[in-house]
């Protein structure tokens, strides 16, 4: 190919193409916009349903009950909206390109401008250290480029004319000049940052279950609400009595379901920060504890980017130079050589870096009159010293030709160390120059030196994580855009046995033997970035739950494709802002403890679940049943502001005692079998209790009213003895009081079959040994009696006081429900009535 002109595009030429569109643009910000944001987590299917039963309330004269409705809305709105907001402003800010300026040829002259101003059609000045921001061949000189921000391949790759360089990539040597052909988002690096960008929000597997179970719910309490305030209607009741029975039936939709699991998110990233990774989005938490397969790139990840000497085999043969030695001080000699060349080359690079760093060298920089600097294409370095000896490191299979004894260069003594995944280098040295009469670089006669192995660093701790991950049943994957056999190697060391394909032989399989293959292999190497993605996507298309750990942009797209991303916290900045989450000190060690406290966040949301639906299915059936038997209505507002009590703090405390659980696939069918019974029984007790104590009043008041008096109950009801509605009024009153003191404490009850401290109440769970559940439930039955004993706490929550008829029926009922509740859960009565496989009993 001809090398291309120098004249380029003309300042003229180049503005008109600006005009056109046709300039290197930065791409735009993320898909979606701020107001979008806002509508849809202001305004969800969940905050409509509490803004409407909120503002009802309001015109209704309920002003705190309003107040709680609306303002559950507004904070769960605002967790939401903060969260997506500060996602969406990570996701603007991403950008691939640096913003350096770059030098274009226009008008035959050199010009410097931003990245930004380069147009189709202009010459790029390309040199050593820069970035290279846009797509096209090049067409003069010779550069090396690093691709492995991009492919993850980590070795320089020599271009050649008519050679495609890509946006993204660098320029490790040499000089050239390319022509701009993919700008701004068709570019590779605007392809990249365009799917990086790109919105994947999506709900996790309980966070979806909790939403099913709320909208359930909305739906059965609206059906319930215009039945019985249509029933209200046709009674004549009062407003007073129409507002309180809507606010009831608002107050039966969960709302602490979604704040308690926003709180135990946040609470969750909190304990996972202080064990050095940051949770960027919330609900990560729980996301990371259901993960059974582990994809990780190989550099960065796995491997702390570093190399570690090995081993130094020094050349066996007498030599003139060497003269007879014996092997100990060949070896000695040799590191010597191999310390002075690595501290004496003026242009560093990772491996004479190792080797500079590397205590157990000797050998001190020297003086050099000339060196060769290393490049992909020639595959060795090398320096001349003042006295006129020179010293070569490179290849073996580079070498091998000018060695006056190749024995340390032959293939089959290499090939033992390369399948171990080590970096095979000779070292030889040589009288004479480098280059040859052209002053290009040749390699004069060698004589051997030392073989020197180099090995890839593990991170601190790799091998016992990924021992520990097996334990769990997670797979562990290794994704490189290395070769397959080093990549294997390399996960020998780290413990991860398994098979290895490389990315052209998978990228030949059709769909179902691609997913086959990927699912049965551990080990991949030569993977583009686009397979990395695929990968991802094939094991989620079988039912996994997948972790990508990342450092480089080539992991981008990958990450956002896992149910969890993760991200080292010195890889790509880009790599960073679209992962979920972000090891902080880049150790890999971080991910069990994170995947720790996910589940224990799961396990104490899911116990949470049942104490709330438990009380919701009591209360829906509670409010049926009586208002079937034609009873006054058995709650009222502040009534049901004592489940704060007995379910909202216990529901708090347990989501953040719980201890680590493997998630329950199978939450919502654990949750029927345990909230049905629960509910038709303490429905069931809870409805003969306030009946009997409806009947026993209104009988008292009619029949014994002048033997037992009426001034305490004209106290309790507001209501003078001669008022029409006395007797109702204070009936109601009454029965209220005995069901509130009876689902209360069968609530606290429930806390104890949940935590059983004793196999007496092991009728649902196991005994533990964690006591707080238990001390919990005894300092909330306190201090529910308090609210009892005293007068004003009495008037607030519109209860009477402990009169014995209200604790005997109470506590009577409270015996035998928990009876009959044992038995039921024991035995797996419902199970058994509905023809199913009962769960196995829990040892008592």
């Amino acid at each position: 190919m001809t090398t291309a002109t120098v004249e380029g595009l003309s300042e003229t030429r180049a503005r008109e193409l600006a005009r056109e569109g046709r300039a290197n643009t930065p791409v735009s910000g993320s898909g979606r916009t701020t107001g979008r944001i806002l509508r849809t987590t202001v305004f969800s299917f969940y905050n409509n349903t509490l803004f409407v039963i909120g503002f009802a309330l309001l015109a209704l004269g309920r002003y705190s009950d309003a107040l709680v409705s609306v303002g559950l809305g507004i904070i769960n709105a605002a967790l939401a909206a903060v969260q997506e907001l500060r996602a969406k402003r990570q996701l603007d800010r991403l950008q691939l390109l640096a913003r350096e300026p770059v030098t274009v040829v226009r008008d035959g002259e050199d010009r410097t401008v931003a990245p930004a101003e380069v147009v189709v059609g202009d010459l790029l000045r390309l040199r050593g250290g820069e970035q290279i921001v846009v797509d096209g061949p090049l067409v003069s000189g010779h550069v090396e480029a690093d691709e492995s921000l991009l492919t993850g391949e980590s070795d320089p790759i020599a271009k050649a004319l008519g050679d495609p360089l890509l946006s993204g990539s660098s320029v490790v040597g040499g000089e050239g000049l390319q022509r701009a052909e993919a700008v701004g988002a068709d570019s590779h690096a605007g392809r990249l940052t365009l799917a990086a960008r790109a919105d994947t929000t999506v709900l996790t597997p309980l966070q979806w279950r909790i939403e099913l179970v709320v909208r359930l719910l909305i739906l059965l309490v609206v059906l319930m609400s215009g039945a019985i305030l249509a029933q209200a209607a046709l009674e004549g009741s009062t407003v007073l009595r129409f507002v309180q029975t809507s606010a009831v039936l608002s107050g039966l939709v969960p709302y602490g379901l979604f704040f308690l699991i926003a709180v135990a998110y946040t609470v969750g990233a909190a304990r996972i920060a202080g064990r050095g990774a940051l949770v960027q989005r919330t609900n990560a938490v729980e996301a990371v504890s259901r993960v059974d397969v582990v994809c990780t790139d190989k550099t960065g990840t796995l491997t702390s980017g570093r190399l570690a000497l090995v081993e130094v085999v020094p050349d066996g043969r007498e030599t003139e130079l060497d003269g007879a030695r014996p092997v100990e001080e060949r070896e000695a000699g040799a590191r010597a050589l191999l310390g002075t060349f690595a501290r004496s080359v003026a242009n560093t690079n990772a491996t004479t870096a190792a080797l500079a760093g590397d205590a157990t060298l000797p050998g001190e920089a020297v003086d050099v009159v000339d060196e060769v600097e290393f490049r992909s294409s020639l595959r060795w370095s090398g320096i001349t010293l003042a006295d006129g000896t020179s010293l070569v490191l490179g290849a073996p299979s580079t070498l091998r030709a000018a060695l006056a004894d190749p024995a340390l260069a032959a293939p089959d003594a290499v090939r033992r160390r390369t399948d171990e995944g080590l970096r095979v280098l000779v070292l030889a040295r040589a009288e004479g120059p480098l280059r040859d009469a052209d002053d290009q670089p040749r390699l004069p006669r060698l004589h051997g030196v030392a073989r020197v192995a180099l090995a890839d660093e593990l991170r601190d701790g790799v091998t016992d994580v990924l021992a520990h991950l097996d334990e769990e049943g997670v797979a562990v994957k290794v994704i490189s855009g290395d070769d397959p056999d080093t990549v294997a190697a390399l996960a020998r060391r780290a413990g991860l046995a398994g098979p290895a394909i490389a990315g052209p032989q998978l990228a030949a399989l059709p769909g179902d033997a691609f997913d086959e293959a990927v699912d049965t292999h551990s080990v991949f190497g030569r993977i583009a970035p686009e397979q990395k993605e695929q990968i991802v996507t094939s094991l989620s298309r079988r039912g996994h739950q997948v972790a990508m750990v990342g450092d480089g942009v080539n992991d981008a797209r990958a990450l956002k494709s896992a149910q969890v991303g993760v991200a080292m916290r010195s890889g790509s900045s880009v790599t960073r802002d679209v992962a979920d989450i972000v090891l902080l000190d880049d150790s890999f060690t971080t991910l069990p403890p994170a995947r720790t406290e996910g589940r224990r966040i799961i396990a104490g949301v899911g116990i949470s679940m049942y104490l709330f639906l438990a009380r919701v299915a009591t209360q829906m059936l509670v409010i049926l049943t009586v208002t079937l038997l034609g009873l006054g209505f058995p709650y009222t507002p502040t009534q049901v502001g004592l489940t704060l009590f007995t379910v909202g703090l216990p529901t708090f405390f347990l989501t953040m005692w719980a201890r680590p659980a493997p998630p329950a696939e199978d939450l919502l069918v654990s949750l029927a079998r345990f909230v049905i019974p629960v509910g038709v029984l303490t429905a069931g007790f809870g409805t003969a209790v306030y009946a009997y104590l409806y009947q026993l009043v209104t009988t008292g008041l009619t029949t014994y009213r002048d033997t037992l008096g009426t001034e305490l109950w004209e106290q309790y009801t507001g209501l003078p003895a001669t008022d029409p509605d006395f007797v109702t009024a204070a009936a109601t009153l009454g029965a209220q009081s005995g069901l509130s003191v009876f689902v209360s404490t069968s609530a606290l009850v429930l806390i104890l079959l949940l935590a059983p401290p004793h196999r007496i109440f092991a009728a649902w769970a196991p005994v533990t040994d964690d006591r707080r559940p238990t001390w919990l439930a005894l300092a909330l039955f306190a201090a529910f009696a308090v609210v009892l004993l005293i007068p004003a706490t009495q008037e607030y929550f519109g209860l009477t006081a402990p009169d014995p008829p209200v604790v005997e029926a109470a506590g009577v009922a409270i015996v035998a429900w928990f009876a009959v509740l044992s038995l039921v859960l024991r035995h797996r009565v419902l199970e058994r009535v509905l023809g199913l496989h009962p769960r196995p009993t829990v040892a008592a």
